[in-house]
Protein backbone atom coordinates (compact mmCIF):
# COMPACT_ATOMS: atom_id res chain seq x y z
CA UNK A 1 0.00 0.00 0.00
CA UNK A 2 3.07 2.31 0.28
CA UNK A 3 3.79 2.29 -3.00
CA UNK A 4 0.66 3.02 -3.81
CA UNK A 5 -0.05 5.90 -1.80
CA UNK A 6 3.53 6.90 -3.21
CA UNK A 7 2.21 6.53 -7.19
CA UNK A 8 -0.70 8.44 -6.19
CA UNK A 9 1.55 11.59 -3.89
CA UNK A 10 3.53 11.72 -7.24
CA UNK A 11 0.58 12.01 -9.88
CA UNK A 12 -0.92 14.06 -7.85
CA UNK A 13 2.33 16.27 -7.04
CA UNK A 14 2.80 16.65 -10.95
CA UNK A 15 -0.53 17.43 -11.66
CA UNK A 16 -0.69 20.37 -9.24
CA UNK A 17 2.86 21.56 -10.77
CA UNK A 18 1.50 21.85 -14.17
CA UNK A 19 -1.84 23.27 -13.10
CA UNK A 20 -0.63 25.62 -10.17
CA UNK A 21 2.51 26.36 -12.33
CA UNK A 22 0.25 27.64 -15.06
CA UNK A 23 -2.24 29.50 -12.89
CA UNK A 24 0.88 31.56 -10.49
CA UNK A 25 3.56 32.05 -13.85
CA UNK A 26 1.31 31.94 -16.93
CA UNK A 27 -0.30 35.07 -18.48
CA UNK A 28 -3.69 35.84 -17.41
CA UNK A 29 -4.80 36.09 -21.04
CA UNK A 30 -3.26 32.95 -21.90
CA UNK A 31 -4.63 31.18 -18.93
CA UNK A 32 -8.33 32.14 -20.11
CA UNK A 33 -8.40 30.26 -23.57
CA UNK A 34 -8.38 26.99 -21.27
CA UNK A 35 -9.88 28.24 -17.89
CA UNK A 36 -13.08 30.84 -18.62
CA UNK A 37 -13.09 31.94 -14.97
CA UNK A 38 -10.27 33.35 -15.18
CA UNK A 39 -11.49 37.18 -15.87
CA UNK A 40 -14.27 36.41 -13.42
CA UNK A 41 -12.12 36.62 -10.47
CA UNK A 42 -9.18 38.63 -9.48
CA UNK A 43 -5.90 37.90 -10.71
CA UNK A 44 -4.40 38.04 -7.14
CA UNK A 45 -6.74 34.85 -6.52
CA UNK A 46 -5.94 33.36 -9.65
CA UNK A 47 -2.10 33.66 -8.43
CA UNK A 48 -3.19 32.70 -4.88
CA UNK A 49 -4.57 29.53 -5.78
CA UNK A 50 -1.45 28.32 -8.32
CA UNK A 51 0.74 29.12 -5.69
CA UNK A 52 -1.50 26.77 -3.19
CA UNK A 53 -1.70 24.30 -5.28
CA UNK A 54 2.37 24.38 -6.64
CA UNK A 55 3.11 24.33 -2.40
CA UNK A 56 0.66 21.53 -2.18
CA UNK A 57 2.54 19.50 -4.54
CA UNK A 58 6.11 20.15 -3.08
CA UNK A 59 4.29 19.09 0.41
CA UNK A 60 3.36 15.86 -1.33
CA UNK A 61 6.35 14.70 -1.85
CA UNK A 62 9.59 16.95 -0.20
CA UNK A 63 8.86 16.12 3.67
CA UNK A 64 8.63 12.18 3.37
CA UNK A 65 11.50 12.23 0.78
CA UNK A 66 14.00 14.60 3.28
CA UNK A 67 12.27 12.83 6.53
CA UNK A 68 11.75 16.85 7.49
CA UNK A 69 8.31 17.19 9.55
CA UNK A 70 7.00 14.10 6.99
CA UNK A 71 3.64 15.15 8.75
CA UNK A 72 3.24 17.99 6.67
CA UNK A 73 2.40 15.31 3.48
CA UNK A 74 -0.89 14.61 5.42
CA UNK A 75 -1.23 19.07 5.60
CA UNK A 76 -0.88 18.80 1.56
CA UNK A 77 -2.95 16.26 1.00
CA UNK A 78 -5.67 18.48 3.10
CA UNK A 79 -4.74 21.32 2.31
CA UNK A 80 -5.27 20.11 -1.75
CA UNK A 81 -8.45 18.33 -0.80
CA UNK A 82 -9.91 21.61 0.65
CA UNK A 83 -8.85 23.73 -2.45
CA UNK A 84 -10.94 20.49 -4.84
CA UNK A 85 -13.61 21.69 -2.26
CA UNK A 86 -13.98 24.96 -3.28
CA UNK A 87 -13.10 24.47 -6.53
CA UNK A 88 -15.88 22.46 -7.00
CA UNK A 89 -18.18 24.96 -5.01
CA UNK A 90 -17.16 27.59 -7.49
CA UNK A 91 -17.85 25.55 -10.72
CA UNK A 92 -21.20 24.35 -9.43
CA UNK A 93 -22.44 27.88 -8.70
CA UNK A 94 -21.26 28.73 -12.24
CA UNK A 95 -23.09 26.17 -13.77
CA UNK A 96 -19.72 24.55 -14.80
CA UNK A 97 -20.34 21.17 -14.63
CA UNK A 98 -17.95 19.53 -17.36
CA UNK A 99 -15.02 20.19 -15.04
CA UNK A 100 -16.52 19.17 -11.56
CA UNK A 101 -15.14 15.76 -12.48
CA UNK A 102 -12.00 16.40 -12.84
CA UNK A 103 -11.68 18.44 -9.66
CA UNK A 104 -13.94 15.23 -8.00
CA UNK A 105 -11.04 12.83 -8.73
CA UNK A 106 -8.45 15.30 -7.41
CA UNK A 107 -10.20 15.28 -4.09
CA UNK A 108 -11.06 11.88 -3.84
CA UNK A 109 -6.87 11.37 -4.80
CA UNK A 110 -6.09 13.42 -2.09
CA UNK A 111 -8.78 12.37 0.39
CA UNK A 112 -6.79 8.66 -0.29
CA UNK A 113 -3.42 10.09 0.40
CA UNK A 114 -4.65 12.03 3.49
CA UNK A 115 -6.63 8.82 4.64
CA UNK A 116 -3.55 6.12 3.54
CA UNK A 117 -0.84 8.49 5.79
CA UNK A 118 -2.94 9.09 8.87
CA UNK A 119 -4.40 5.05 9.08
CA UNK A 120 -3.42 2.95 6.47
CA UNK A 121 0.31 3.74 6.18
CA UNK A 122 1.07 5.82 9.20
CA UNK A 123 3.74 8.57 9.15
CA UNK A 124 6.47 7.46 11.38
Amino acid sequence: MNVVLWIIQALLAVTYMIIGGAKAFQSLEGLSKRMTWVHDVTAALVRFIGIAELLGAIGLILPMVTNIAPWLTVVAAAGLALVQVCAIIFHVSRHEARVVASNVVLLLLAVFVLVGRVAIVPIA
